[in-house]
């Protein structure tokens, strides 16, 4: 086998959202495999040409360029090079506190571990530049991660899985919905912008959010701004007009209205009984 895979030695990353492990270039031999066998981390390999077989569990599946497969933490797989047309793969192994859940976006998981992808040349290019920037540096492991990134955009953009649920979207909506709202609860939000980032009508949203949070996404931000303020007034001394501003809030008279509608008292006697002293 015709192997130009490397290790990147990367830093301990635990807590990162995601990072690369290791990547990784092979034209394989006729029937060269691997495994059965777990990995440590995810593994996403992507076929530029020839084809093979890729096993999971009681599921086989006869891949062919353009087409890739997901290796999970600890689940076992076997993978073969066909007999008369072999593969040539590359692949990137990565980790991270949202791998799993970015994975998901993609609409990969165990019951979807293979998909089609028609930006191969684009994704070569990506893990040959990873191989060049393998040794560690301070710049190279900032280019690493964004080469990671792009990886994941290109998919993002052209691949298919055939399992794309409705249920699977709505259930990213609410997602990136909630993660934009914690992102930006500081700033004067409206629901229309929510909406707009996560690229659906303000109508529907209003639907998701009471089908699946028992709220609307205007009710959501406001629990959420009313509990980060009770946080503020308990572990700061910001006065009352800070905490309304760091919460969204450029009036601080609906700030206060607000939150004693939320919490039955006002600001200051709320920070009287649970918070620090002015």
């Amino acid at each position: 086998m015709e192997d130009y895979s490397h290790v990147l030695q990367m830093k301990n990353r635990t807590f990162s959202d995601l990072y690369l492990c290791f990547c990784g270039y092979a034209g394989c031999l006729p029937c060269h495999s691997y495994g059965p066998a777990v990995r440590p981390n995810y593994i996403l390999h992507y076929i530029l040409k020839g084809k093979g077989r890729f096993s999971v569990g009681a599921e086989e599946y006869h891949l062919r360029a353009g087409q890739g497969f997901l290796i999970e933490p600890d689940v076992q797989t076997f993978y073969e090079a066909d007999r008369e047309d072999p593969w040539t793969y590359v692949w990137i192994g990565f980790a991270g506190e949202k791998a799993g859940a970015y994975l998901r976006d993609l609409g990969l998981c165990s019951a979807q571990p293979v998909f089609q992808c028609a930006c191969g040349e684009e994704l070569e290019k990506i893990v040959l530049a990873m191989l060049e920037n393998r040794h560690y540096t301070v710049a190279n492991e900032y280019m690493l991660e964004g080469l990671l990134y792009q990886f994941f955009s290109h998919l993002a953009r052209h691949m298919e899985t055939g399992m794309i649920r409705r249920d699977r979207d709505d259930n990213l909506y609410i997602r990136k919905a909630v993660e934009y709202i914690q992102n930006h609860y500081s700033y004067p939000l409206r629901v229309e912008e929510i909406a707009e980032y996560v690229g659906i009508n303000r109508s529907y949203l209003y639907t998701l959010f009471r089908t699946h949070m028992g709220v609307s996404p205007k009710e959501y931000l406001t629990s959420f701004r009313m509990t980060r303020a009770s946080r503020l007034l308990e572990a700061t001394k910001l006065s009352v007009e800070s905490v309304a501003m760091s919460c969204g809030y450029e009036d601080a008279l609906v700030f206060s209205k607000t939150f004693k509608q939320r919490m039955s008292v006002t600001p200051s006697a709320y920070r009287r009984q649970h918070g620090a002293d002015m």
